[in-house]
């Protein structure tokens, strides 16, 4: 019933290193757009990069994939980049505000690495994460931790009959810090403590709702509004209101404790934006009061079309030598993948490809308006701007390709142009980010600059999808909890 949460690393660190030589005033300060080594400075130094990380992990009404990137933290990212670039007055080379989803268990540790810039995921305030981290004012209401139940659970009168039994628990939730301090009450009355369980860091709370809710597990502790979002999906949960666990918790955003100007800067967005604001109220009506959870549970039909259509893009992509998994992020950055999508302009198809250019002797595969063909006409187009263009001994195959995706974009003439003048101010003409880039967004404006990233976050995502369903899978059924194909 319940789908895994695939973790999609859409916006992940981009793997390109900066080489910017800065000529005159062209480029008074050079700037990664990112950069694949981990970065600690504050809000100056990242705005200067252009890039804010923000840590999250991936779940329905939290982060998810639905006709694009949804959740309360891909839309409190976007209003973040929006109020950012505004501040800083960036024009057409702006911040990008990137999501990157990894573990619970990751997310402090990505956070002091410098993998990351901000945590948005539902993190509760607690006296040994502030030895961590630097939190922001809360972004929600007051919580209560409180036990589900399910069929599988024998009777419990109050909290106090938890005394010797097990209950089961991410080792980095909040939750189980709750137990520990209920296990030194327990000791201190003589009492035997609560066993702590230690559940996979790929479950969710969800995922462990799920399972209780199947008598796989007995119970499970949640934030209180967690097992009302699921009422219509899981109805064999009983809801112990009355077995509490912590009172009053809050939930912040958290920074690293030496980036004082971006925590000045979210405590001041926050003020405008939390929980109890028009906006935060918004997005709690969106995703926890009205959201359709029941809905979301067979939905991911953006993960389900590419999951069809990956055995294509794989067989064309290395046919033709491209990545497979930057082939199907133009795909999906053209179409969503849907074969049925057309322009207005008479392209077709997946990679929405002209039937003129189809037919191009460079290309020359009819019938694109079957997906098989459609994807193999737009793999070989590629291969060949890639190959007739951008090509040069010293440029590497990464940026030989997002250059020719440009020139898809924009006809390769003029990306050739463009190179040109990127030579002439001291850029790197075989780069893209930065580079390219830079002239691209001067000279032609924000569409070919946009459609390169874009593919290049999708791409990223492609290439974690299988590998993060694996782990997912696995986690998942070494407590027995059926798999994806079971469900």
């Amino acid at each position: 019933m319940f789908r895994p949460f695939i973790s999609f690393a859409i916006f992940l660190f981009l793997i390109l290193g900066a080489s910017i030589q800065a000529h005159g005033n062209d480029l008074k300060n050079p700037t990664a757009l990112v950069d694949n080594r981990p970065y600690t400075g504050d809000l100056k130094g990242m705005v200067q990069r252009r890039i804010v990380r923000v840590l999250t992990v991936y779940g329905p009404g939290r982060y998810y994939l639905d006709n694009g990137a949804k959740g309360v933290t891909a839309e409190y990212a976007s209003r973040l980049e929006t109020v950012i670039n505004e501040s800083f007055n960036t024009g057409h080379l702006k911040v990008a505000v990137f999501v990157l989803p990894v573990a619970r268990d990751e997310l402090f540790l990505a956070l002091e690495e410098g993998r990351g810039d901000i945590i948005i995921a539902g993190t509760t305030i607690t006296a040994a994460r502030k030895q961590q981290v630097a939190f922001t004012i809360p972004s929600s209401k007051p919580l209560t931790e409180i036990l589900v139940t399910g069929p599988s659970a024998p009777a419990l009168g109050s909290i106090d009959d938890l005394s010797g039994r097990s209950v089961y628990l991410r080792a980095s939730s909040s939750y189980a810090d709750s137990i520990k301090r209920l296990n030194e009450r327990f000791v201190s009355e003589g009492k035997a403590p609560v066993n702590l369980e230690v559940m996979s860091e790929l479950l969710e709370d969800e995922d462990l709702i799920e399972m209780v809710d199947a008598g796989l597990l007995p119970w499970t502790i949640v934030d209180d509004y967690k097992p009302t979002q699921w009422s219509g999906v899981f109805t064999n949960l009983k809801v112990r209101k009355d077995i509490v666990f912590r009172k009053g918790s809050r939930h912040a955003w958290a920074v690293r404790q030496d980036n004082p100007e971006l925590k000045t800067f979210l405590n001041n967005f926050l003020k405008d934006n939390k929980e109890g604001t028009l906006f935060g109220n918004i997005l709690k009506n969106r995703y926890v009061r009205d959201f359709n959870w029941a809905a979301n549970t067979n939905g991911e039909s953006e993960l389900q079309r590419y999951r069809d259509l990956e055995a294509l893009f794989r067989r064309h992509g290395i046919s033709y030598g491209i990545d497979p998994a930057l082939l199907a992020a133009q795909g999906f950055q053209e179409s969503r993948l849907d074969q049925n999508v057309r322009s207005g302009a008479g392209a077709v198809g997946v990679m929405q490809l002209l039937p003129s250019t189809a037919a191009d002797k460079n290309v020359g595969i009819p019938d694109i308006h079957e997906v098989d063909p459609n994807i193999e006409a737009g793999a070989k187009y590629l291969a060949f701007l890639k190959r007739r263009y951008f090509s040069a001994p010293n440029m590497d195959a990464l940026n030989g390709a997002l250059l020719a995706l440009a020139a898809y974009n924009a006809g390769p003439a003029k990306v050739r142009r463009l190179q040109e003048t990127a030579r002439s101010r001291g850029y790197d003409p075989y780069r893209w980010f930065d580079n390219v880039e830079v002239i691209a967004a001067e000279k032609i404006g924000r569409e070919t600059v946009q459609y390169v990233a874009n593919i290049f976050k999708y791409y990223l995502s492609y290439q974690m999808i299988n590998r993060e369903t694996a782990r997912r899978e696995a986690a998942r059924q070494a407590v027995g909890a059926p798999s994806h194909e079971q469900r």
